[in-house]
């Protein structure tokens, strides 16, 4: 019997990449991406649905998501499904599946400067010392610094 287990999905990153190391000193980034899905009911209603999908990355891909990405940002994935099972503290049998990235790809231009992804609209960053300074000098990556 043949088998195959391939998932592609584009979204929104739900939470900042959370980046960790196995024994083996092998990266480890985990991530939540929502799915939107828009259609129209027989009513004629727009209608939207939302899909919350956990997902985790390993080695060089895992550093590049966790270096380049924040919640908000859209990204598109390539992996297989995979199913976790554990016991609880509480001694209760849990289990979930989670996407296993195996191929990314960014989507989007790069941020729009330094307080993107803040909620700041202003033209001033506030520095560690709650001094005011224009985000003038502090300069944003360059396009050939992102390695895709």
């Amino acid at each position: 019997m043949a088998n195959f287990n391939k998932v592609l999905l584009m979204g929104n990153l739900t939470r900042d990449p959370q980046l960790s190391y196995l024994p083996s000193q092998t990266a480890v980034v985990d991530f939540g991406l929502a799915v939107n899905r828009r259609w129209t009911g027989k009513d004629g209603q727009t209608k939207e649905e939302v899909c919350f999908v956990d997902c985790r990355a390993f080695g060089k891909p895992a550093e590049t998501i966790n270096k380049y990405l924040s919640k908000g940002r859209p990204l598109f994935i390539e992996g297989r499904l995979t199913f976790d099972s554990w016991t609880a503290q509480d001694g209760t049998k849990r289990s979930k599946h989670r996407v296993t990235v195996e191929n990314f790809q960014f989507l989007g231009g790069p941020p729009a400067g330094p307080a993107a992804g803040t909620g700041d609209t202003g033209d001033r960053q506030e520095a560690a010392d709650g001094e005011q300074r224009p985000t003038e000098d502090v300069k944003a990556p360059e396009a050939d610094d992102i390695p895709f």
